[in-house]
């Protein structure tokens, strides 16, 4: 059982004082820095000048800096930047303003769980890592609630570690929710596992081969984005809210029968045996190793798979029915502008 923190076990005296530079201000970047803030913390914004996040984060009223100056200036650090450009942005610019007794704080636990990141031994590290999206983070917030997060300590020189990553937390929201303590190796493997397997990788897979099924049979393309796109979230909601049983408690008697008698026959043993692949992939380095050997050779691969993407016919009928629900584009989560 994971030992799970709330509001009472973290006291914000430990963050008092102290300047935290959010390095990045993309979906979790623009988060932390505004719920930090609203809490009562002194932040500021690191950056490269020129990029597109600087005048977001300016609009937002936020001290914006150069990512070397931000990682001087602040008594806490934390990288809210892609795995991709992490290592290298910390050997450049993070490392050099480091001194000992700081803190260094992750959102995620790749680069140091691969090694790409190798702090000094009398540098704290500590990783905070909400379970959502930055803009649901924000959104919470916003409401007076949080989203759960995880907690890991790598380093503690200065003996109180813990204690400044639970304050940061709270900061963010994360303990009225809960904050659950684990490890930068078990967040960085379930994460990615999680991702590939299941969430983005498993579930648009399906998705996809769910709606040509329906489509070469010869069914409208309509329908077919209807029963296997846009219903989806339909199942989700039930199931964030309540479980598995609280999804199946919902629908009606032929969907439960269909769910459990039809479900195993997609997902197979063979489909057991790809993540367990995937997973031997991911403890080993290897996906890791893949990911940034990808990215330094300019992402040919990666950016031919996102066009590919961009060009299937779900992308197209969807835009031309999400146009008919208006009610879709009030309250978005996402907005390009801002965050």
């Amino acid at each position: 059982m994971m030992k799970v923190y709330k509001d009472t076990d973290a006291n914000p005296q430990h963050l008092k004082g102290k300047k935290v530079a959010v390095i990045g201000y993309g979906s979790q970047g623009h988060a932390h820095a505004q719920n930090l803030r609203d809490s009562g913390i002194e932040v500021a914004v690191g950056l490269h000048r020129g990029g597109t996040s600087w005048p977001k984060a300016e609009a937002a009223g936020f001290r914006v800096m150069e990512t070397a100056d931000a990682a001087r200036w602040g008594d806490i650090v934390m990288v809210l930047v892609p795995d991709e450009v992490a290592g290298t942005l910390y050997a450049n610019e993070i490392a050099p303003g480091l001194s000992p007794g700081k803190y260094l704080a992750f959102g995620h636990g790749f680069n140091i769980h691969f090694k790409r990141i190798v702090p000094d031994p009398e540098i704290n590290v500590f990783m905070v890592a909400p379970k959502g999206p930055g803009h649901l983070v924000r959104s919470e917030f916003q409401k007076g609630r949080g989203v759960p997060c995880l907690l890991a300590v790598h380093q503690d020189p200065s003996g109180d570690t813990k204690q400044v990553g639970l304050a940061y937390a709270q900061a963010i929201g994360g303990t009225r929710a809960g904050v659950l303590e684990t490890t930068f190796k078990d967040e960085t493997e379930t994460d990615l596992f999680g991702e590939q397997a299941v969430l983005c990788g498993g579930l648009t897979e399906l998705i996809r081969a769910g709606y040509e099924t329906l489509v070469e049979a010869g069914y409208p393309e309509e329908m077919a984005y209807f029963e296997c796109v846009h219903e989806v979230k339909l199942i989700v909601d039930l199931i964030y809210e309540g479980g598995i049983a609280n999804m199946r408690y919902s629908i009606s008697n032929t969907a439960e029968y269909g769910d459990m008698t039809r479900g195993p026959r997609v997902i197979t043993n063979e489909s057991r045996q790809a993540m367990k692949k995937i997973l031997a992939d991911i403890q080993s380095g290897a996906f890791a190793k893949e990911w940034i050997t990808e990215y330094e050779c300019g992402m040919p691969h990666f950016n031919e798979l996102r066009k590919a993407a961009a060009k299937h016919p779900i992308e197209e009928v969807g835009a031309r029915l999400r146009a008919l629900m208006p009610w879709l584009a009030t309250n978005k989560l996402v907005d390009k502008s801002k965050n």
